[in-house]
């Protein structure tokens, strides 16, 4: 069997293998190296095909005994194959990525200038795809020279960003490299090229601004596509690439459930995690934990604000994560900040339980404050923050069941 896999140094986001197994069958693995690990993994490494990512797409081009004519024009290699001399053969399969992305996207680019955030190896890919594609025109922020994020007054007028760069890329979920969008007033388009998390800060910004906002994971599957080709000799139809990259996401994308104390999050989302083979958290379980001590008495002696600041923290641990089923807290959506948390890469659930089923055993804030009034303050949230809801009826299982049929058409 083919031995193939992802050269990089931080890859515990990873998407390839799964990708790569739907492509083709070879061995995929992930090869974690650091920079001096380098040379004597690409000379002695016991592989026939690699993926390469940051921070390598230029580091392993002085190693390729030949080059692609694109990788030698970019002076960027994302795909390395090893010859049966033991040579080494380089290319890049980011442009079409590129490309495929955009076309599918629709954007018109002799609409305006476009900014490309980064100039490092995937931004070359980006610029060779932009002028292959005829781009009306484009500029390059990097850290420094005459276009650096310090005078980004001067492209105002762009109307569309692509970053290129691993800002906001997990586990670093929440940095951006644009502050601020209003920056741009003209934006239409935000694309980023990163896939986990899969929607970054700088996307959120871009649908609250309602812009056209794009992640990676197509240019990802669109590149794999390719390198796989590569890899094997034989062809993989592009029909794949939309296929493979609807069942990546699918797969990878957290499910949040949100509802009113006591409407059963807990026990559906136990039983929806078993269904589905899916690991599953809980943010009050993890609250008490890290506390060390019942949530009753954390607000009894550290208040409710502590607690809410607790919840906050797991629920960001846990949606920075993928493919999990998380129950939280009824009152997560009482802070703004958690919904942000939440949509970076979970699709959210509420599940919805009538009033006169709520238990409140147990439930400090539901005794003190009664259901009807937190209902009155929480329910319009819920119902603005899930993009889904599932009534609960005929028990956990059957609930469980209704919301694999609402995401998925039934079991996954």
């Amino acid at each position: 069997m083919l031995r193939c896999g992802l050269l990089g140094e931080r890859l515990s986001h990873s998407f390839s293998p799964q990708i790569h197994a739907e492509l083709g069958d070879y061995e995929y693995r992930l090869y974690e190296k650091k920079p001096e690990e380098l040379e004597d993994f690409l000379r002695h490494g016991a592989f026939d095909g690699l993926n390469v990512t940051v921070p390598y797409k230029r580091a392993v081009v002085p190693f390729c005994d030949s080059l692609s004519s694109v990788a030698a024009i970019t002076g960027s290699v994302n795909t390395l194959i090893r010859r049966p001399g033991g040579g080494l053969y380089g290319d890049s399969t980011d442009i079409f990525g590129f490309g495929f992305l955009l076309k599918k996207t629709g954007v018109d680019l002799d609409a305006g200038r476009t900014l490309v955030l980064g100039s490092g190896g995937s931004s070359l890919a980006v610029q060779a795809a932009l002028l292959e594609m005829r781009a009306r025109e484009f500029a390059v922020i990097s850290r420094s020279g005459a276009d650096h994020y310090g005078n980004l007054e001067k492209h105002s007028g762009a109307v569309m960003l692509i970053n290129t760069t691993p800002v906001g890329m997990y586990p670093d979920n929440g940095a951006s490299p644009i502050a601020d969008l209003g920056l741009f007033p003209s934006c239409r388009t935000v694309i980023d090229l990163i896939y986990n998390p899969a929607r970054t800060e700088l996307l959120l910004q871009a649908e609250e601004r309602g812009l056209l906002a794009v992640n990676g994971l197509t240019m990802l599957v669109a590149q794999a596509k390719r390198s796989a080709e590569l890899f094997t000799g034989a062809p993989v139809p592009d029909e794949a690439i939309d296929a493979v990259a609807a069942k990546i996401a699918r797969d990878t994308q957290n499910i949040a459930l949100i509802g009113m104390p006591g409407c059963g999050k807990t026990s559906v989302g136990t039983a929806l995690a078993k269904k589905l083979g899916r690991p599953f958290a809980d943010t009050d379980a993890r609250v008490a934990e890290a506390a060390g001590k019942p949530i009753p008495a954390i607000l009894a002696e550290d208040g409710e604000d502590a607690f809410r600041k607790l919840e906050t923290e797991a629920l960001r641990d846990f949606c920075a994560r993928s493919g999990m089923v998380v129950a939280t807290g009824g009152g997560v959506v009482t802070r703004p900040e958690n919904r942000r948390i939440l949509r970076q890469n979970s699709v959210v659930v509420y599940v919805d339980r009538a009033l006169n089923e709520l238990s409140v055993s147990g439930r400090p804030l539901s005794q003190r404050d009664g259901v009807e009034a937190l209902a009155a303050a929480r329910l319009p949230l819920y119902a603005t923050w899930g993009e889904v809801a599932v009534p609960v009826r005929g028990g956990v299982e059957r609930t469980a069941a209704d919301i694999c049929e609402k995401l998925f058409g039934g079991m996954a």
